[in-house]
């Protein structure tokens, strides 16, 4: 058997840069509101080495598991300078409950990932309470996570935020590429806000911006509360309209990095174009904004940010009112905004 030496010592992990009392404090935070998200499938508690899920297989003839795994990006440093971390929890359930939906995808839990330079549990009570927050409204457990205090290597009131998400599908009915046709619908799920997205443009362009200051003039908030604003949860809206209209719905394209033109484009054939009438839905002033600011182009903005556009769903065109009802009904703002044509796999913007 191995022994250790019998020596006093001075240094100590918490003069390393970890404290692990702090990691304990802040467990006892967070546990009962983690708690709060169980989905009857969830088996235990908080505070094992791993998760449990007893996926109900008796409702699929094959169910297929799905998973993404995503982080907030640089929308932490804006955050960080207004001093407000209480909706980046909610980012990063929408980012990754909202990526799982576009393959049909009904979201079952999440896992959490927060890595900070010093172990703020107050702070990290407030970016989990996001999370716990986000989850309630997306139907998802969160079923487990881990904090990483990386002193020594982060600054002090440096983080990183990141997630996984899993869902499931049953086989034979994932949405994608391969079900949208020519005369197809576009209906989009309006984003009041930017989401968290584009932010290293966004942090560029108010590199020197007043935060504290009105976001435009004679704007409601200031310019740190405009771009704090969290992102729509699409995820069970969505899932309102799948189960509303059936394999009536083809496709879904999340707008998050790469716009309105990047992502649409995903849910496409090389066959067939997808044309959106830039009129037919509301771009919020905070983008009109950023353009003013930059400046920044027309055609860089559809490239970069969702312009008011979060969620698009394809359609055949049969369904097309009863998804209108579906997604007002869930409480979110859609309207048609275009068609499939033939074409040959572009995004036409007119």
């Amino acid at each position: 058997m191995s022994r250790l030496l019998d020596q006093p010592g001075g240094v100590t992990y918490a003069a390393a840069g970890v404290s692990i009392a702090a990691g304990e404090d802040a467990v006892s935070r967070i546990a009962a509101r983690v708690a709060s998200t169980a989905r009857p499938e969830v088996v235990g508690a908080i505070g094992g080495f791993a998760g449990l899920f007893a996926l109900d297989v008796a409702r699929y003839r094959a169910p297929v598991l799905v998973a993404s795994a995503d982080g907030v990006g640089t929308k932490l440093e804006v955050a960080r300078r207004v001093g407000r971390y209480d909706t980046i929890g909610l980012d990063l359930v929408a980012m990754l409950v909202d990526d799982l939906v576009c393959v049909g995808a009904e979201p079952l839990f999440l896992l959490d990932y927060v890595a900070l330079g010093a172990l703020d549990p107050a702070r990290l009570e407030e970016v989990v309470g996001g999370v716990v927050e986000g989850c309630r409204r997306a139907g998802v457990a969160l079923l487990g996570g881990e904090t990483a205090e990386h002193g020594g290597v982060m600054a002090p009131d440096e983080m990183d935020v990141a997630g996984f998400a899993v869902g499931v599908v049953e086989r034979g009915r994932e949405l994608g590429p391969e079900r949208v046709a020519a005369g197809d619908v576009l209906v989009g799920l309006a984003s009041p806000g930017l989401r968290s997205n584009g932010y290293t443009l966004v942090r560029r362009v108010f590199e020197d911006a007043d935060l504290d200051g009105p976001a435009w003039p004679g704007a409601p908030r200031s310019l740190g509360e405009e771009l704090l604003a969290p992102s729509v949860i699409y995820a069970p809206g969505v899932v309102a309209v799948r189960d509303a209209v059936g394999e009536s719905l083809h496709a879904a394209a999340h707008v998050t990095g790469g716009g309105i033109v990047g992502n649409v484009a995903r849910v496409l054939s090389g066959s067939l174009d997808a044309v959106i009438a830039m009129g037919s839905f509301e771009t919020p002033e905070i983008f009109f904004e950023i353009q003013r600011r930059g400046p920044v182009s027309a055609e860089e903005m559809v490239r970069v940010f969702n312009c008011g556009l979060g969620m698009v769903l394809v359609l055949a065109p049969t369904a097309v009112e009863a998804a209108l009802v579906g997604a007002r009904d869930a409480g979110l703002d859609a309207s048609v905004i275009g068609e499939v044509r033939q074409g040959h796999g572009a995004v036409v913007l007119t």
